[in-house]
């Protein structure tokens, strides 16, 4: 981790920038804001160094004062990223990097996610991230740009979760939190050493009424993690992650809706009782061995199950009602060997692998209320993906870095049709070589300026392939062509004071056959292929801590995100110009922290801005801007082997009224879901330290 005194280039950067000045010169203290990351090159390396914009989150901006449920609430504090809450547990959060994602009905698209190293994110690119318990993260790296697209099949980012170490003392701890709408979530964890063994024991109880009618759900999670220190040099882990849920659905509301009850839901979600019941169960292994100082192999290999069964409404009032039920079996590996060293003078590090990985959904579509009882969809649905990859770094002198990789993809759907006729079988490949070249200037200790370009692709989910209309008859739609981009990239680092991090990024993305929502309704999303995109934007963070342990943050995002050529869809003609739904064009986080030490109390007053987003590809509507506050606080104790920590966190402080997240293109013009009010959460941890 890199620490930085004030220099003359530093003072002249701070004043241009009206940085804080609170004496920290004279009384030189070091502080360290520039973390040390994997994500990027996958060799451990100083993040301010970088040509890529990452962030961490750390273990206290996880856990202090959260409910540790939902990804959004960790990721809202990233530049870059929308995490959007939609205030019910029957999908994932809606995340999105750089508008990458915006679209995704279900699940995360467009942004690969991992824990420690393990995907998340199926081979066809859909991501799941609900499967890991953020109680026993430690940290997440986020990574958004070009060099995502040598994780594979995505455009928009990577999201790598990185599980708790153990301690050298074993240690025992039990959390117990309350809130509105009848929340509660409970946490037992154990962890410690054993000969040669570090193990990590983490479960977990979440039960809420949820803030709109329909919204009751429950969920049940256990992750374990055992870490085999075999000799000096090999080490083998095993990551178990488990959970069990069931949540009921509430669904959109259209404009009106909302202005009569944000609470309330449409009759047709009643009458079908829209809900998921859902299950996932995932091993995994990463052994590391290290042959010589220059060189180490790693290889991951994992293998799980998932069951999910969605209770849809078919038609406008719910009187036909669909199960959507899919068995997902799973597994993949990849092997990488790293190496690192000297060449003419210049100090390198190279990365080479192969990765492979295959899921098979047994799907079944039953129309089980209403008209047409019975099965209307059996089919397996197989995709796989076949990759080889390349990453690098040379250092061409003291203070000028090249970083360059590129990945080949593989990428095959497959349906094997099962209720016939007529027989809806078929296949399609998907294959792309990507490469990404960057550079990053060192011009002095305190300011790092980069580039970089790479091209990106991204390839059709089995959700987005799933329906070719939203009709009763609908079939696989495996015509639609992955979308390709060009993406460009600039920034800066800079340590304007001793004690503040300022990062600046600008980009642009051109991107051809997108990949948009055609129509969304009757428990369907059609996706097609829209002609030419452009996105761009900057991205901008200050970190800042000064005397007396008070600390702020702030991030800025601006995205402009539109189509650049006119396509018809099933809304019409969609306009060259028109934004893509479901992007803010304005996004602003800011944090201000205070601990008192001897106390042990600490709080932080949160705020967040978010500009209007429209909901359909023709800009029709429109949810409007909206400005809320959070404020969190808590205490901790130290009593011999005990520690105690307590905390209360409340949302929405001033109980704005607004929408949390939109449902894309959705044909009802049930495009919104509105956000809770104001709301608390208090809770109480206990450690016991042997």
């Amino acid at each position: 981790m890199r620490v930085f005194r004030f220099t003359p280039l530093s003072m002249a950067i701070a004043t241009a920038f009206t940085a804080p000045t609170s004496g920290l010169a004279d009384e030189e203290k070091a502080v360290t804001l520039s973390p040390i990351v994997v994500t990027a090159t996958r060799q451990a390396q100083n993040s301010f160094d970088l040509p890529v914009a990452i962030d961490v989150v750390e273990q206290k901006n996880i856990k202090d004062g959260q409910l540790q449920i939902n990804l959004s609430e960790s990721l809202i504090r990233v530049p870059g990223i929308t995490a959007q809450n939609r205030t019910q547990q029957a999908q994932d959060p809606q995340i999105s990097s750089r508008g990458f994602g915006a679209r995704s009905s279900f699940g995360v698209r467009g942004i690969r996610i991992y824990v420690d190293g393990i995907p998340l994110t199926m081979p066809d690119g859909q991501g799941q991230p609900g499967v890991v318990d953020l109680s026993a993260i430690k940290s997440i790296e986020v990574m958004r740009g070009p060099f995502s697209s040598l994780y594979g099949n995505s455009s928009g980012g990577v999201i790598q979760m990185f599980t708790q170490d153990a301690p050298a003392t074993p240690t025992l701890g039990a959390t117990a939190m309350f809130g509105s709408y009848d929340t509660k979530r409970n946490i037992l964890e154990a962890s410690g050493q054993l000969e040669g063994m570090e193990y990590m024991l983490n479960v977990s109880n979440f039960e809420s009424d949820g803030y709109r009618d329909h919204s009751r759900s429950n969920k049940q999670m256990a992750t374990a993690k055992f870490k085999f220190n075999l000799t000096e040099d090999t080490k083998v882990t095993t990551l178990v992650n488990w959970f069990d849920q069931d949540a009921q659905d509430p669904g959109g509301l259209t404009k009106a809706d909302v202005a009569s009850d944000r609470k309330g839901v449409v009759p047709a979600t009643l009458n079908a009782n829209t809900r998921v019941s859902r299950s996932h169960t995932q091993v995994g292994f990463n052994f590391e061995h290290t042959i010589n100082p220059n060189n180490t192999i790693n290889l991951i290999t994992y293998v799980g199950t998932r069951e999910n069964n969605q209770i849809l409404a078919t038609n406008a009032t719910g009187s036909n009602a669909r199960s959507s039920q899919i068995s997902r079996e799973f597994y993949g590996s990849d092997l990488r060997w790293d190496n690192r060293g000297e060449v003419a003078g210049k100090q390198y590090n190279i990365s080479l692998g192969l990765n492979y990985g295959k899921s098979t959904d047994a799907r079944k579509d039953t129309n089980i209320q209403g008209t047409g009882l019975g099965p209307n969809r059996i089919e397996d649905n197989i995709v796989d993906n076949f990759d080889q990859y390349i990453q690098g770094k040379l250092a061409l002198t003291d203070n000028f870095d090249v970083h360059a990789g590129v990945r080949h993809t593989k990428v095959t759907l497959k349906v094997n049709d099962q209720l016939t006729p007529p027989d809806n079988s078929g296949s399609v490949d998907y294959q792309k070589t990507n490469p990404v070249l960057g550079a990053t200037w060192k011009v002095t200790p305190a300011l790092n300026l980069y580039a970089n370009f790479g091209k990106g692709f991204e390839t059709p989910t089995f959700i987005e392939a799933a329906y070719n209309s939203t009709a009763a008859s609908a079939t696989p739609n495996l015509t639609l062509k992955p979308s390709q981009s060009n993406n460009y990239e600039v920034g800066a680092k800079a340590y304007i004071t001793d004690s503040s991090l300022l990062t600046l990024t600008a980009f642009r993305i051109n991107t051809q056959d997108e990949l948009v929502v055609s129509a969304n309704s009757n428990g369907r999303s059609v996706y097609a292929n829209a002609n030419n995109t452009k996105r761009y934007g900057t991205e901008i963070s200050l970190d800042t801590r000064y005397e007396n342990n008070i600390t702020t943050y702030f991030s800025y995002s601006f995205l402009n995100a539109k189509y650049s050529s006119s396509y018809v869809g099933n809304n019409g003609l969609i306009e060259s110009g028109n934004y893509i739904p479901g992007t803010y064009r304005n996004q602003l986080y800011g944090e201000v922290a205070w601990k008192y030490q001897p106390l042990g109390f600490y709080t932080a007053l949160e705020g967040r801005y978010n500009s209007k987003v429209y909901v359909d590809d023709i800009n029709s509507q429109s949810a409007p801007s909206y400005t809320i506050f959070n404020l969190r606080a808590g205490l901790e104790q130290n009593l011999s082997h005990w520690n105690f920590k307590e905390y209360i966190r409340l949302e929405n402080m001033f109980d704005r009224e607004y929408i949390g997240a939109v449902r894309v293109n959705d044909t009802n013009a049930r495009f919104y879901e509105p956000a809770a009010g104001r709301n608390y959460l208090v809770g109480i941890n206990a450690q016991y330290k042997f």
